[in-house]
């Protein structure tokens, strides 16, 4: 089944975009991310460029109505979808996957392009993590097949009855269970995600710090370069604090629950869990922006060639991820005029 009904639609571009301050008037309320999609003019020719829209913007329902060619059913449903990617933190397949499910929306699996390998490799993660608690409920007996049961019932599109003994242990309503489990999927996801791509952080600081670029430097490209390097070294230390301080409230209250076997605090986790998910989200998808962006522009092991205008762009946008701080941190170093421009 097509992600999106509209054939025009079901051929854009989605991107989770860092707000600019000339883009601020097209919302009603301050955002410093949106969800922008990209319809291309030319599907044969993407050089050609394409319309874009941010989705809630100023008259989006206008817009994607013009930009689609929608008849009313079909754009209700559109809507409906393009909505759910909107509260999602970042795009990642996974999440997207979980979160469209979890709303009983079925797509064809083809959208979500999470290798073989690394849907194998989530499914260890997450066994390794269930296994206590498989222990602790099946008191012994025969945990491999339980644990792949509850492996697959957790990760499963739907919250049925095989997680009811979950629920019922937990005393959580249906809707809060539900949301609860759909959070704790996020949670495992982003957990497994900081294990896999941390040491990557390391190296790319290591580099952010060292690298030098070539060719002339102003003196304020050069006063900005320093800032800026200082800004997302120390930011990215501040958000990796504060996303392991999250995990730890998970872990602690999961802990509870395997070795303590008290389930008030993993209870009460999974009801706070949706909120919690969303501020891990958004410091996650700075971090990994950072990341998959640099290795994209400089390979590892490849040279690091740049010069100073498209290091001070690359080193603004990292800023610009980190909401809660740019501002004031953007501002305490003068940024080259090119930057303004």
């Amino acid at each position: 089944m097509p992600m999106f009904k509209s054939p025009t639609i079901n051929t854009a571009f989605f991107l989770k975009h860092r707000m600019r301050s000339d883009e601020t008037y097209l919302f009603n309320s301050v955002r410093s991310v949106a969800t922008k999609v990209i319809v291309p003019f030319d599907l044969d020719d993407l050089r050609a460029g394409g319309r874009s829209i941010f989705i809630e913007q100023r008259g989006f329902i206008d817009s994607l109505r013009s930009a689609g060619h929608y008849n009313p059913e079909n754009l209700e449903r559109d809507l409906t979808v393009l909505r759910l990617m909107n509260t999602l933190p970042s795009l990642d397949p996974f999440l997207l996957r979980e979160q469209l499910r979890n709303s009983e929306i079925e797509v064809a699996p083809c959208y979500f392009e999470i290798s073989a390998g690394d849907q194998k490799r989530m499914h260890e993660f997450v066994s390794a993590e269930l296994s206590k608690l498989i222990q602790l409920a099946s008191s012994g007996s025969n945990t491999d097949g339980s644990t792949n049961r509850m492996v697959s019932a957790l990760l499963s599109n739907k919250v049925d009855e095989k997680l009811e003994p979950l629920r019922m242990t937990l005393g959580l309503t249906g809707n809060d269970f539900r949301e609860g489990v759909f959070s704790w999927r996020g949670f495992l996801y982003y957990k497994w995600s900081m294990d896999k791509f941390w040491p990557d952080v390391m190296r790319i600081l290591r580099e952010v710090k060292e690298i030098q670029p070539h060719g002339p430097v102003t003196t304020n490209q050069r006063a900005f370069l320093t800032g800026a390097r200082r800004s997302i070294i120390e930011m990215v230390r501040d958000h990796g604090k504060d996303v392991d301080k999250v995990l730890t409230v998970y872990n602690d209250s999961f802990r509870d629950l395997t070795v303590r076997q008290t389930p008030k605090t993993f209870r009460d986790f999974l009801l706070s869990a949706p909120y919690m998910f969303l501020e891990l989200g958004e410091k996650m998808g700075a971090i990994s922006h950072i990341v998959s962006f640099w290795c994209y522009r400089f390979p590892p092991g490849g040279p690091k060639h740049i010069d100073a205008e498209e290091l001070a762009i690359i080193f603004q946008d990292f800023i610009g991820g980190f909401a809660e701080r740019a501002k004031d941190d953007v501002m305490s170093f003068q940024r080259p005029h090119v930057i303004e421009a």
